[in-house]
């Protein structure tokens, strides 16, 4: 898996993921929201953690900058 998320795209996902916690724990979303916006959070959090989103892949996308 080659790295394709930069830096800004990284941290844009990982902010998203702990905002929906924050939702969560609050209880600002329950129901089939949570559970669907806490698999989506789950996933923004682990493609932010190793720099590979496999959609990006699939439409030929990337973020990274050469010099990261």
């Amino acid at each position: 898996m080659k790295k394709n998320m930069g830096t800004v795209d990284r941290s844009i996902r990982a902010i998203l993921a702990i905002v929906v916690l924050i939702l969560y724990l609050t209880g600002n979303i329950s129901g089939i929201a949570a559970i669907v916006l806490g698999i989506i959070a789950i996933i923004f959090l682990i493609t932010s953690l190793i720099g590979f989103c496999s959609l990006y892949t699939l439409f030929g996308i990337s973020t990274l900058n050469e010099k990261e």
